[in-house]
């Protein structure tokens, strides 16, 4: 019984968002966005904690190597990846402004960060955004529902209708995937 009302929440989450046709139009605007973003020459930034860093390393690798179809790589780095920088920034700054001073480095106008967070409150996402904000690079957050500091510091804001983080994070992979297959038909057509 548990199992079974287990994937039955997961499926009413996805209903939800199904319904909700202002999350689908700003999916769809968010992969716009990051398509145009790659047609000028720029890249995609990825971060998140925890669970939400391997969905963030999970987004950047469908858009290094490929999702449905064989095509050239795209440029995108998940900021959880080196455990050099992240140490020497935990140490030497604070694990807050993990993701911050990474942007700061590697971030340019018109680049896109991807920010996770199921609480849309992770100070070192928060200092992420703001940073990213300050230097011109296009924001995209995924979140869950409740209001958050998130909200106001991103240009496309995704938020799972769902306040249980397994299912906010189950969502966050299938949006994941949904901008990842969204950008690949834009920029080399077929599959979908």
């Amino acid at each position: 019984m548990y199992i079974e009302n287990y994937i039955q929440e997961s499926i009413k989450t996805k209903q939800r968002l199904l319904a909700d046709k202002e999350i689908i139009k700003t999916i769809e605007d968010a992969s716009k966005a990051i398509v145009q973003a790659y047609k000028n020459g720029n890249k995609v930034l990825t971060a998140g904690n925890g669970g939400s860093a391997n969905d963030a390393q999970h987004i950047a690798g469908e858009l290094v190597a490929k999702f449905y179809l064989e095509r050239r790589g795209l440029s995108a780095y998940a900021l959880t990846t080196n455990s050099a920088i992240m140490t020497a920034i935990g140490n030497d700054c604070g694990y807050e402004h993990l993701f911050e001073r990474q942007v700061q480095a590697n971030g340019v106008k018109g680049d896109v960060l991807i920010a996770l967070s199921t609480s849309g409150n992770s100070e070192n996402i928060i200092l992420a955004l703001k940073e990213a904000k300050k230097n011109g690079l296009i924001t995209i957050g995924l979140t869950g529902q409740n209001p958050s500091k998130m909200d106001v510091l991103c240009d496309y804001l995704i938020k799972i209708p769902s306040d249980d983080t397994p299912k906010v994070q189950e969502s966050h992979v299938m949006v994941g995937h949904i901008i990842c297959a969204c950008v690949e038909k834009e920029l080399f057509g077929e599959k979908l």
